[in-house]
């Protein structure tokens, strides 16, 4: 995986509970196979995806999130 978003050298660790728009587009899309764009990510936000106070994303919370929607489940 050299030279992806997981193992680029003098790059800060990054935190699945507090990750930026655009990085977790890009760790999404390294790690599932699939392209995800930060554009799919906004608006899914835009539609009611959670977010910490900051904007950031966690992925945890974001994938339940997911899950939910997929289901038709609104509790």
């Amino acid at each position: 995986m050299s030279g992806d978003v997981l193992t680029q050298p003098n790059r800060p660790t990054l935190n699945p509970t507090a990750l930026p728009v655009a990085d977790a587009a890009r760790l999404l899309s390294a790690a599932g196979g699939t392209r995800v764009t930060a554009e799919m990510i906004q608006a899914d936000v835009d539609a009611g995806a959670p977010t910490n106070a900051d904007g950031t994303i966690n992925l945890v919370q974001y994938a339940a999130w997911l899950v939910k929607e997929a289901s038709g489940r609104d509790d």
